[in-house]
């Protein structure tokens, strides 16, 4: 019965120059409509179900399945507990309620490492709509959501632009933006600021990254594996490269969502804030997919600090907010996958959040030193190679070239 939808063509999202040629054409309705104060709600319903189907026919079907599957398991989740909040605030029911929201993820990302396969109930972008999903959840328990149905909640989570690359939206903030049609000067300058993000994004994705992706980390890999299981300065090369290549596919990607979204009317948030010019490691993670990273601070790191000094757990506020960063990236780590290298990498940069923490207050005591053009260039070139080294080991090389350098 699907078999016809296997046969359809299967456009991924912002894959192609071509994609953004019919995607433009379909929004230039909606963005005529906003140049004149209307929002064509049916109409960006309609085009953004044709896109999403583009997105999950074909070959990506059985995902497309398992995405509606997963909206109408959330939904129902979300409105119910928006209803309970209204009469009731137990935090047993609020727990389990988020934990049910999460419960999804929690199988896609651990069923590959006891399993040996991908689960049947993932699809592209489940990550990005588990956040939304849990984070309205917890939005409502704090009494910020005063309104919620379930066509709004399944528009915010449906949002076409930022569906399978982030960012990832708060559902307050997203309806606030949605409702509010921007007047004529507003919108022409989110105009103005889509044409430049929708450039940078070509720049990066189509032009720098190619030559990532395609010609240098291929290139050291190769040379690399020549040495396995032995390190080399290829090795090296091979940090540096994925660095590139992660940062300009994945900034790229997000400046397209962005600009894409400001022609619907919609100021998404933004993801990156030129991460490698970051001074230390704490600021680097306020630039880096900031939309991920103020996620896991606003309703892990800063709510365990609320929860543990509420309940006088830590008698030191240092070794709290240690505790704190290393549950925090910790659980970052294993939300990449259950794999060694993730879960190194989310304690190396907790562990480097807990020494960043102890240096700075070290430097206050003992050290006079003053800030100035040398000492930040030499805090950034620190901050930016141990990044270039903890991404080495994020991105798995390091497993083929020890384990399994014959392809086993």
């Amino acid at each position: 019965m699907l078999t016809w939808i296997q046969t359809l063509p299967n456009y991924t999202a912002y894959g192609t120059p071509l994609y953004f040629i019919y995607l433009i054409m379909a929004i230039l309705p909606l963005s005529i409509g906003l140049y004149f104060g209307k929002r064509f709600s049916w109409y960006e319903a309609l085009i953004s179900f044709i896109f999403i189907f583009l997105m999950f026919d074909g070959t990506s079907y059985k995902q497309g399945i398992s995405l509606i599957g997963y909206l109408i398991y959330q939904t129902i989740l979300v409105i119910w507990y928006f209803h309970y909040r209204q009469q009731k605030n137990n935090s047993l029911v609020f727990y389990v309620t988020v934990a049910l929201s999460l419960l999804p993820i929690v199988i896609v990302k651990f069923t590959p490492a006891f399993v040996g396969h991908n689960s049947l109930l993932g699809f592209l972008g489940i990550s990005y709509l588990t956040f939304r999903a849990a984070g309205t959840i917890i939005e409502t328990r704090d009494g910020v959501v005063k309104e919620l149905k379930w066509w709004e909640f399944i528009r915010f989570m449906l949002f076409m632009p930022t569906l399978t690359s982030g960012p990832i939206d708060r559902y307050r903030r997203f309806a606030k933006d949605y409702k509010k049609v921007p007047s004529r000067e507003k919108y022409l300058e989110m105009l103005g600021k889509a044409v430049k993000y929708l450039f940078i994004g070509f720049l990066y994705k189509f032009v720098i990254d190619y030559f990532f992706a395609e010609q240098w980390q291929p290139f050291f890999e190769r040379m690399a594996m020549q040495h396995a299981p032995h390190l080399s300065w290829w090795t090296v090369g091979v940090a540096y490269m994925y660095t590139g290549n992660l940062f300009f596919d994945f900034a790229g990607y997000s400046l397209f969502a962005v600009g894409i979204s400001y022609l619907m009317g919609v100021e998404t948030p933004m993801n990156f804030n030129q991460p490698f010019k970051s001074p230390n490691i704490k600021e680097f993670w306020n630039r880096w997919h900031m939309t991920l990273s103020f996620w896991f601070r606003d309703y892990i790191f800063m709510r365990f600090v609320f929860l543990a000094t509420k309940k006088r757990w830590f008698k030191n506020r240092n070794v709290l907010s240690s505790t704190a960063y290393m549950l925090n990236m910790m659980i970052m780590g294993f939300w990449h996958g259950v794999t060694w290298y993730y879960i190194l990498y989310g304690f190396l940069h907790g562990l480097a959040l807990v020494v960043n923490d102890w240096w700075l207050r070290y430097k206050r005591k003992h050290f006079k030193i003053k800030t100035n053009a040398f000492t930040k260039g030499v805090a950034i070139f620190i901050t930016f190679n141990f990044v270039v080294f903890t991404l080495l080991i994020f991105c798995g090389f390091l497993d083929k070239l020890w384990f399994h350098p014959f392809g086993m």
